[in-house]
């Protein structure tokens, strides 16, 4: 049986992620926090969970909806280099490493973009404490030499999928008649369907020509007024209350978060990926929208 370790993969993405790869066929082994997988301390059950491994995918990282004081900020940072770091030290330990280690990034590395969109090749690296988590965890990660283990960091999008994630509090906001632009509205939104986020991994693990870096988002990004209008579209909702700037500050104060999660203009390309012949199941944000809502009132039935 084929063997893959999912590290991390215990949120959204995560467990997703490992029923696909368990109906895939997949020997699974999981790396977190909880009590019934293997812990982040145990150095020797790591490298044998990895050692004959085909695939090797980290997630692991504290989630940045949170206020950004300064405990949050240096979890969010040890929680993305430790765990990449343990992991690398223990590929190089491996008899028999993996032969794809996939770790997870982020598009929020590019600057704040209204001008024109951000690819590998010709993306602009931005600023600020978000940017700098996203440099070290790739700074960390590209720091092992690995002779027989490719490397692909994907830089990922906003995701979304059925069954929770962002989708939820979006959702929430429609219903409750809130569900107008945020901010300024003409910040762009870069964006993928949790299954293409699945698709992009099985293709990387079958082109084993590529490494580096891969824009993980759709090719067609949408403003942040597109994305309320399409989700009230879906949802038969004609009319939503628009979020200034002021009420968003606010409103992230009490629920514990960063407006920069909303207001920042992410304009993000797959160039990488299209070039490869990569195929988006979910090119459309209104495809995706509709999927996901039908999925979600069929889980409730």
């Amino acid at each position: 049986m084929k063997k893959a370790v999912l590290a991390g993969g215990t949120g959204f993405i995560g467990t997703y992620l490992a029923q696909q790869l368990k109906t895939l066929g997949y020997e699974l082994h999981l790396i977190s926090r909880q009590k019934e997988h293997i812990s982040w301390e145990d150095a020797s059950g790591i490298q044998a969970a990895l050692d004959g491994a085909e695939l090797l995918i980290n997630l692991a990282g504290k989630s940045v909806n949170c206020r950004y004081n300064e405990r949050n900020k240096q979890e969010i940072f040890d929680s993305r280099t430790e765990t990449t770091r343990i992991l690398g030290e223990a590929v190089l330990s491996c008899e028999q490493p993996p032969e794809l280690w996939i770790n997870s990034s982020t598009a929020t590395i590019y600057r704040h973009a209204e001008d024109r969109p951000m690819t590998e090749e010709h993306g602009e690296i931005g600023s600020g404490f978000s940017v700098e988590v996203a440099q070290r965890w790739e700074e960390t990660f590209f720091g092992f030499q690995l002779p027989t283990t490719r490397q692909a960091a994907l830089r990922i999008a906003i995701v979304l999928g059925p069954g929770g994630g962002v989708m939820t509090p979006f959702q929430n906001l429609v219903r409750y008649r809130l569900g107008g632009r945020q901010g300024p509205g003409n910040q762009m939104f870069s964006w993928i369907h949790l299954e293409d986020l699945l698709g992009i991994v099985l293709f990387l693990r079958d082109r084993s020509d590529l490494s580096g870096v891969f824009n993980c988002s759709s090719p067609q990004p949408v403003t942040n007024r597109e994305l309320m209008s399409s989700l009230r579209k879906v949802m038969g909702t004609s009319w939503g209350l628009p979020s200034p700037r002021w009420m968003l500050e606010m409103g992230a104060v009490f629920i514990k978060t960063e407006t920069e999660l909303v207001l920042k203009s992410r304009w993000v390309l797959p160039e990488r990926l299209l070039k490869e012949g990569y195929t988006f199941k979910y090119e459309g944000l209104e495809q995706a929208l509709q999927h996901i809502i039908n999925t979600d009132q069929a889980m409730k039935r």
